[in-house]
């Protein structure tokens, strides 16, 4: 009797593979609902941790992901302290709205089969 769970290291196929990077890019609209839990970071963190293994582009994928939705997030808290002396009040909609549709695009880029590299991101994973 085989009791061998699955391996991780296990490759993913093509569709999966698309599937996943799809799907993390997607987690990272998840702070539009629990934007104070950093949901938005911890969930794209998750998967990319249980399938980096399987797959260089999902590995490539996750570490892109990251790096953009705390490099996003920094920008936003900026933004946010800086509705304090007013300024704020006229970034913080074009951040937000930049970060929205960043998302929706590399979404659309891997359900195209390809590699999307977010603009203004900070690389704190490589």
């Amino acid at each position: 009797m085989n009791t061998s769970s699955p391996s991780s290291t296990e490759q993913l196929s093509p569709e999966s593979e698309r599937s996943c990077c799809i799907l993390m890019h997607l987690l990272g609209l998840s702070g539009l609902i629990f934007s104070v839990t950093c949901v938005h970071i911890i969930a794209p963190l998750i998967l990319w941790l249980f399938k980096r293994s399987s797959s260089t582009l999902v590995d490539r994928t996750g570490k892109e992901v990251l790096n953009f939705q705390i490099s996003w997030t920094i920008y936003l808290f900026v933004s946010g302290a800086l509705c304090f002396v007013l300024i704020g009040w006229f970034i913080f909609p074009f951040v937000t709205l930049a970060w929205l549709c960043l998302i929706i695009r590399a979404a659309m880029k891997a359900s195209n089969e390809k590699f999307y590299s977010y603009p203004l991101t900070i690389q704190l994973l490589k």
